[in-house]
């Protein structure tokens, strides 16, 4: 009989990829060339494309209406010819409409730091793979967090890279103006080398960070057991930067908004995502009415019933405050917050979009944090340094746009510092 998630976790013996639920299917696709990740093997979240392959994008009727790929995404291409070898296209939310990792189709992916709680989505599978061992390193998609929570909900690395410096050719396509292919990886070590190849930098340099903003409105969106772990974190990086760490409010990068909260982030947010969602999957759904998850369903019926009258207002806000952050992060200025405003979900428990079982607001609060760096186009790294009663908690560093080796750098070096 197969061992339970809960026996696997308490042995510590390896995971396999039946167990983990985090392939669609397992491939042997060998390096191109020598390079950089000679040795190291890779997932693919099932919504990049693979010669020969098709993309399920979760969802078993897009599976069927899609042809297979007539060649790699160039971000796979990349890594091909840099050494690394993929081993597998992994699980994801359907259409990567969600940041919980329960499929309804295909399962929910082990989360093996935390068996009885799901993995975050929609990059769930790539993160499982991962957290299990089956993979060194693997790409998700990261729109609105689909890469940050679940490398949060599992304990391991997850980079958003600055919109637009990896190539999403060959990529599906989801609301284009905040997606981005992202990274989870088990070490910061591999985490910078995959990123480097896929930036094309050959080295990435060492710089020290002026000042390490902590954002309060952030930090006070999170729940107190979240925030008193963290706490513990910060004062490491405080051992490590000393005095350059320092809190800050939205009032000092947006002197001129009344706003005292994330909350007009995550409206903005939403209204642009849920937009481009439409213009981009609207008439595939409308023509081909696809069997869909609860979840997902009702995620689509809140993208249907959008006024798009609110679009200008939207592209306003997101404008204004891309520029405030722009003007105030200095090149070697860096945010620290929660990746997540709350401990990964147990199984079964979000029931609605924006409510889990407990009623706590889940979605909005999760969004408000990770619209941050969708907004500013900024990069951001979840680092895995914190868990309550055992389950793995992220705080994340987020530089300015297109500052994305030096925050490689950084990360490289807490991690150092913290033996992670």
């Amino acid at each position: 009989m197969r061992d339970s998630p809960q026996i696997m976790a308490r042995t510590k013996r390896p995971v396999t990829a039946t167990e983990s639920g985090a392939f669609v299917e397992t491939i042997e696709l060998g390096s191109i060339a020598s390079g950089p990740l000679d040795g190291l093997n890779f997932a693919v979240k099932d919504l990049i494309d693979i010669a020969s392959h098709k993309n399920g994008c979760g969802n078993p009727s897009w599976r069927d209406t899609h042809p297979v790929a007539t060649a790699n995404a160039v971000c796979v291409e990349q890594l091909l010819s840099a050494g690394a070898r993929c081993v597998g296209k992994t699980v994801c939310d359907e259409l990567a409409f969600s940041l919980i990792g329960e499929n309804y189709f295909y399962g929910t992916p082990l989360n093996p730091k935390a068996p009885d709680r799901v993995p975050g989505g929609s990059s769930s599978g790539s993160a499982s793979a991962v957290a299990c061992g089956l993979a060194d390193f693997a790409l998700g998609t990261d729109t609105g967090g689909s890469v940050r929570v679940p490398a949060s909900n599992c304990g391991i690395w997850g980079l958003r890279p600055s919109h637009g410096f990896i190539s999403v050719a060959g990529v599906n396509p989801f609301a284009p103006t905040f997606d981005t292919v992202g990274i989870l990886a088990r070490s910061a070590d591999v985490l910078a080398r995959a990123a480097s190849v896929l930036f094309a930098h050959e080295d990435i340099p060492r710089q020290e960070p002026m000042t390490i903003h902590l954002l309060k409105e952030a930090f006070s969106v999170a729940d107190p057991n979240v925030r008193q772990v963290l706490n513990s974190s910060v004062q490491r990086l405080r051992n490590l930067f000393g005095g350059r760490l320092r809190e800050t409010s939205l009032g000092e990068i947006d002197s001129q908004s009344e706003e005292t909260d994330l909350w007009a982030w995550y409206d903005t947010f939403c209204v642009l995502q849920w937009a481009e969602i439409e213009s981009c999957l609207g008439a595939w759904v409308a023509a081909t009415k696809p069997a869909f998850g609860p979840e997902t369903a009702q995620n689509f019926e809140l993208v249907k019933n959008l006024d798009r009258r609110r679009l200008r207002e939207a592209v306003q806000r997101r404008e204004k405050y891309f520029q405030r952050l722009k003007l105030f992060l200095g090149p070697n200025d860096l945010i620290c917050m929660p990746t997540t405003p709350a401990l990964a979900p147990l199984k079964g428990t979000v029931v609605a979009r924006g409510q889990s079982a407990a009623g706590d607001d889940y979605y909005p609060r999760m969004l408000s944090l990770t619209s941050v760096a969708g907004i500013g186009r900024l990069p951001q790294v979840s680092l895995p340094l914190a868990e309550s009663g055992g389950v793995p908690v992220g705080l994340s560093l987020l530089a300015a746009n297109g500052r994305d080796a030096f925050l490689l750098s950084v990360v490289k070096k807490v991690a150092a510092f913290m033996g992670t």
